[in-house]
């Protein structure tokens, strides 16, 4: 088992995207000014564990419905592009209500390992190995644990133009990976 740090980087790079905590700095704010304070350390263990258990169960569930992870990564490629899409325009393609609550399930999932990451993550397990996979999944839980502790600072900082700029660079990285992940899937 050799770690390779170009696909570590990668997959992180793509999960940093896909998550996108710092884009949704606002949304956990909205969350915390509404319901209090948010378990920064619970939201962030239940998402790297949801991770982890789909990027090994998921492929069985897709082998039990009789897909292929090409398929599903193909799949995963065209919702990887409509939230880059999302990132770049500014629009809404998916709306998803903000329940009264704050427990882990609005943070955890679906903000932080909701489908998007879901289906990277079986995109990815197509392309990569799975130990360089881990290795992102845990360097991205521990920067967004590190964003849901400081995201009132992190929004002071950057401010919402920052904000939105960010959203922008990383939806265009993830726009370039979702074609590549078409790309590869396709056999082109």
């Amino acid at each position: 088992m050799t770690l390779n740090f170009r696909e570590i980087f990668t997959a992180g790079m793509v999960l940093f995207a896909v998550i996108d905590i710092i884009g949704s700095v606002p949304i956990i704010i909205d969350l915390r000014q509404k319901v209090g304070h948010i378990k920064s350390e619970k939201a962030s263990i239940v998402a790297l564990v949801l991770m982890i258990l789909f990027l090994f169960v998921g492929e069985s569930i897709l082998t039990l419905i009789g897909i292929d992870v090409n398929s599903f990564a193909i799949a995963g490629s065209f919702v990887l592009f409509f939230l880059a899409i999302e990132m770049i325009l500014g629009v809404k393609l998916y709306k998803d209500d903000i329940p009264e609550t704050a427990s882990i399930v609005p943070i955890a999932f679906p903000l932080i390992a909701g489908a998007g990451t879901m289906t990277s993550l079986l995109a990815m397990r197509a392309e990569y190995e799975v130990q360089n996979i881990i290795v992102a999944i845990v360097a991205n839980i521990i920067v967004v644990y590190a964003v849901l502790k400081s995201s009132k600072r992190i929004e002071k900082v950057l401010g919402q133009g920052g904000i939105a700029v960010l959203r922008k660079v990383f939806g265009i990285i993830l726009l370039a990976i979702a074609v590549k992940l078409f790309r590869t899937n396709l056999g082109i």
